[in-house]
């Protein structure tokens, strides 16, 4: 993986919007709860406030962490399957010996990415904010 990655800005939030609204336009069991444009405003005022970083020139991903928590609130790239998605957990996990996250618990793909990152599910799947089933996943070096 050559792609470089840097911090992200409010000014990455249109990107980062696109590629995480494919993802909610691609993803059959994903129902669209908050509308494209809800999104961008969000990640424009929220990746600001968090530890985060975008992928690739042009943007082909996005991590947003809460560094206080050491809690990713999202991993989304546009290009599954290069290696995109590991750098930037690779990048989260610099200098940290603890991560956690949440992931639909119907995203099956994501759960294999995660173990081979050595995430473990920390218990039974809960309802999540959008309606749909959850599990946490934790990391420790």
């Amino acid at each position: 993986m050559t792609e470089p990655i840097r911090r992200a800005t409010a000014d990455d939030a249109p990107a980062c919007a696109a590629i995480l609204n494919a993802w909610i336009d691609g993803t059959d069991w994903m129902p669209r709860t908050i509308s494209p444009d809800a999104i961008e405003t969000a990640l424009r005022e929220g990746l600001p406030k968090r530890e985060a970083y975008v992928v690739g020139d042009p943007i082909a991903g996005y991590l947003s962490l809460d560094p206080a928590e050491n809690h990713i609130w999202g991993l989304y790239v546009g290009r599954p399957g290069q290696g995109l998605g590991k750098a930037l957990l690779d990048r989260a996990k610099t200098g940290r010996s603890y991560l956690k996250l949440n992931s639909h618990a119907a995203n099956k793909a994501a759960h294999r990415f995660y173990a081979r990152e050595a995430f473990q599910p920390t218990g039974a799947p809960w309802q999540g904010n959008d309606g749909i089933p959850e599990i946490t996943f934790e990391w420790r070096a």
